[in-house]
């Protein structure tokens, strides 16, 4: 349906007193896991691919260019939209995501897509994905070692669910994918439904907007 879904994630339920939820890692310690969670954590952007999603993003909630940026992506997009926000919780979770979000390693840690654009990271952009054909996985390399070059590394494709899948789960050492992760939208539901109502019944748009009582 034409909805834009937001997911706010902390790795904790931090309204309602600091409990463990879903996304937190192995070992969080709250008032509902002392010992330490033993689930292992959900990834929320891995989640919203394998149920068909047909728009899934990332941002991080202190970067408000991008994340201005992706929010308009979603809006725009017809049908329904996910976007993940990391977002830290001062008082039960703080600094959850400093191994990626601190500007002291923003650089090396953060990987922001753009479609049609190559996978580049790094100080200077020097580091990139590259796209390992004999195990079909994502693999770090650096422009000018080994004779790596821009024609090397894997260009986004944000309509390639497969590569989207890839960006998603990348975790340490590799970078955390930030942006349009996948985007190929089909005809909604909503519109649909609109658009193919069956002959001799009124509009039901008409019918909802037209006062307070109805004639059917």
């Amino acid at each position: 349906m034409d909805l834009q879904i937001i997911l706010f994630n902390n790795e904790i339920y931090g309204l309602t007193k600091g409990q463990y939820s879903p996304t937190s890692r192995t070992g969080t310690r709250s008032p509902t896991s002392p010992a330490g969670s033993i689930e292992r954590p959900l990834s929320a952007a891995t989640f919203a691919l394998g149920a068909g999603g047909r728009f899934v993003a990332r941002g991080i909630d202190t970067q408000q260019a991008q994340l201005i940026d992706v929010l308009k992506r979603a809006h725009a997009n017809r049908g329904a939209s996910f976007v993940e926000i990391f977002q830290n919780c001062l008082v039960f979770n703080d600094g959850v995501f400093d191994d990626f979000t601190d500007r002291a390693v923003a650089e090396e840690r953060q990987l922001h897509v753009v479609h049609g654009q190559p996978l580049l990271f790094g100080k200077g952009r020097q580091k990139g994905l590259r796209l390992d054909s004999s195990s079909l996985s994502l693999e770090v390399v650096t422009l000018g070692e080994d004779g790596v070059s821009m024609e090397d590394i894997q260009v986004h494709d944000e309509t390639n669910r497969t590569l989207a899948g890839m960006l998603a789960a990348l975790a340490a050492p590799f970078p955390v994918a930030l942006g349009v992760l996948y985007a190929d939208p089909v005809q909604s539901y909503t519109a649909a439904v609109y658009g193919k109502q069956p002959t001799g019944l009124p509009d039901i748009k008409a019918l909802l907007t037209q006062g307070k009582t109805w004639t059917v």
